[in-house]
């Protein structure tokens, strides 16, 4: 069971529409006894509540109630909450209980803690809903609770204990000695200055830089579980990219043909952009032997967990990959290097797959399988590959860019190890100044991993969370493991250093932060969200008034699509007003209206959703040729792809229910 609990002078809540799981509410029935008894209804206000955001899932028992119900009356005791009221929130889990389960166990929460608490009511399960909450802001206000049961069980928000689907059986996740590290290791924080001064991070002023102190803010407390559902959540279910697969392992998601789209064409971009950077792309296999002497090694000094695929004699024999280093280092351990050859660029973008905590798992931002584009490039030097190391710096910067972020719309971290530091200070005053910001620094006594340097840029999303997005390492322990080596100017063999990048980091991690980019900029500019129109699935909507203008309709249509651009045509038995607030929720950037003033002045009246807000709608008057040649402008030699739907609208299936 998933618990979020706010501490509130008041929640209002009004039914909107009930799903096929909607339970009856006191004003459906003819007899209202069992609801009221059960104080649930319809529409409520309640105030100075304890509001306890609860997601049922699979598993949960009767001893997961009793700890909830534990936990609520303690947190009620320490807050002073007046009222309680259980509110269903799917939206915190991806591992539901059925809706018939879900019922039950929300039924047997209330009642165990009626008989506990003297005011105790609970929103009803299986209905769209608005809400207005105000959280009352106090240290206290804002809590989050995993419960599961059995011994393993406890009320926090994460645990590595990992159960099986459809197995009583516990597996206890094993963790890599990295990960260990990672996760206990000491180190101290600075901010990096352009102007080459090192400020302990405690003593910075941040002011004018909020995203920085919110980063610093999450890495100093090394808490990864999620609190609250960020944003992009119910953003990537309205807008039909993607869901999570209630069938599958949690952190493996489903995407729909929109979202299916947006990913490959980030992955065009990114291939292209690396291929053009001077790297061979190549492919390794997704599975590997655990018991493979080097690469069980490798495991525990990279920090992240394993899936595991467990053999006949129930011990772990084959892993999933996590990363497509040892397959590239293994590769290369039978190559034949020159140092002419160097630096060496190999390239993958595929599959990869990490056992992350549950606690830790939340829409696109952190999943299980994920696609990572994967380059690892053979350096001669440690001079060479900090030179190298600069260049895909720059690299990383130029791709994020392109993709729609600008260096204001993410934050750096610089990690090293103090050795290295003292030997290199002003190599890593040169990436600052490039990234031309303050930056975080972390800084190691030790070396705890098989890198001694790395950068991130992290993205700080709507909830305060950090997430990295590009990446590069300086490894120096991996091509001596693999017997990497190269042949110098003298004829001897050598290990290379090796530089481990990710430019764009996990593909689906981009789409997160377009999205949750998009709700910021509508809660602080003011502005429509949308996403770039290069990833944008329908480009331009075109809205025939009447069916007599649908045949002009779709020679604009043909038009359009003969030079890649992605247009489709409303042709559905609504209004005008309803096709223009349906293009609206879809963040269509351009929407033309044709009707008979269109038709003959052989113009478009065209709405620009960058150029309109939410009280405005910019529309400009436009022939198609220009129309055109601002969308193809804006698509910038980025890479196309077709609809990847019907045309026309009518003839399109909807992949989620209403939202």
């Amino acid at each position: 069971m998933q618990l979020l609990f706010i501490h509130a002078d008041f929640l209002e809540y009004e039914v909107k529409r009930r799903t096929r799981f909607a339970e009856d509410i006191a004003e459906e029935r003819e007899d209202e006894h069992e609801a009221r008894e059960r104080r649930v209804r319809g529409n409520a206000r309640v105030d100075d509540v304890l509001v306890v955001f609860t997601a049922v899932e699979r598993g949960d028992d009767g001893e997961v109630v009793r700890k909830a119900v534990n936990e609520t009356v303690s947190i009620v005791n320490e807050v002073g909450a007046a009222n309680v009221i259980i509110y269903p929130y799917a939206h915190l889990s991806d591992e539901l209980a059925s809706a018939e389960e879900s019922i039950n166990i929300l039924r047997a929460f209330e009642d165990e803690l009626r008989s506990a608490l003297p005011s105790v009511m609970r929103a009803p399960f299986g209905w769209y809903k608005a809400f207005t909450l105000k959280c009352k802001g106090h240290p206290l206000s804002e809590l989050s609770r995993r419960i599961r049961s059995g011994a393993a069980g406890r009320a926090d928000t994460g645990t590595v204990v990992e159960s099986g689907t459809g197995s009583d059986e516990a597996h206890v996740q094993p963790v890599s000695a990295a990960l260990e590290a990672e996760e206990k290791a000491e180190s101290h924080f600075f901010i990096l200055t352009p102007d080459g001064v090192m400020i302990t991070a405690d003593d910075f002023a941040f002011e004018g830089h909020e995203n920085l102190w919110k980063f610093y803010l999450y890495e100093r407390a090394r808490r990864r579980e999620v609190e609250r559902m960020p944003p992009h959540v119910e953003l990537m279910r309205r807008l039909e990219i993607a869901d999570y697969e209630p069938s599958s392992d949690p952190g493996n998601l489903r995407f729909y043909p929109k979202g299916k789209l947006i990913k490959s064409l980030l992955e065009d971009f990114v291939r292209s952009a690396v291929t053009d950077f001077g790297a061979s792309e190549v492919e390794t296999p997704l599975i590997y032997n655990i018991s493979h002497p080097t690469l069980s090694e490798y495991l525990n000094r990279f920090p992240a967990r394993q899936y595991e695929i467990i053999g006949k004699h129930g011990k772990p024999e084959l892993f999933m990959r996590f990363a497509a280093c040892f397959g590239q280092f293994m590769m290369a351990s039978d190559m034949n290097i020159s140092h002419r050859n160097l630096p060496l660029r190999m390239f993958e973008l595929a599959a990869s797959f990490r056992k992350e905590k549950r606690g830790e798992l939340v829409g696109l931002r952190r999943l299980r399988k994920f696609t990572m584009p994967d380059m690892h490039t053979l350096c001669m030097s440690m001079e060479d590959a900090m030179e190298e190391f600069k260049r895909q710096f720059s690299l990383c910067m130029r791709v994020l860019e392109d993709i729609g972020f600008g260096r204001d719309e993410y934050e750096v971290a610089i990690r090293f190890t103090r050795d290295f530091y003292d030997a290199h200070r002003d190599f890593i005053y040169d990436l600052v100044r490039i990234a031309a910001k303050p930056v975080l620094a972390e800084v190691w006594e030790e070396r705890f991993f098989y890198f001694v340097l790395k950068f991130e840029f992290n993205f700080i999303d709507a909830t305060g969370k950090a997430s990295a997005l590009s990446t590069v390492q300086i490894d120096v322990e991996n091509a001596a493991r693999y017997n990497i080596s190269y042949t110098t100017v003298s004829g001897e063999k050598k290990n290379p250093i090796i530089l481990h990048c990710s430019p764009s980091g996990a593909i689906e991690r981009c789409i997160y932060a377009l999205l949750e980019r998009a709700f910021l900029k509508m809660e602080r500019e003011g502005v429509l969200p949308m996403l770039p129109v290069w990833l944008s699935p329908t480009q331009v909507r075109i809205i025939p008034v009447a069916d007599r203008h649908l045949s002009y309709a779709e020679k604009i249509i043909e038009e359009l699509s003969d030079c890649g651009i992605r247009a489709d045509i409303d042709d559905r038995e609504e209004s005008v007003s309803r096709k223009i607030r349906d293009a609206g929720r879809e963040w269509i950037p351009y929407v033309a209206v044709i009707g008979d003033k269109e038709i003959e002045n052989d113009m478009l009246s065209v709405t620009i959703r960058e150029e309109s807000d939410k009280t405005h709608a910019k529309i400009a008057e436009m022939s198609v040729s220009e129309l055109k040649e601002r969308v193809l402008r804006e698509i910038n030699e980025k890479p196309l792809r077709k609809l990847p739907l019907p045309q026309r609208l009518s003839a399109r299936a909807k992949f989620v229910g209403s939202t």
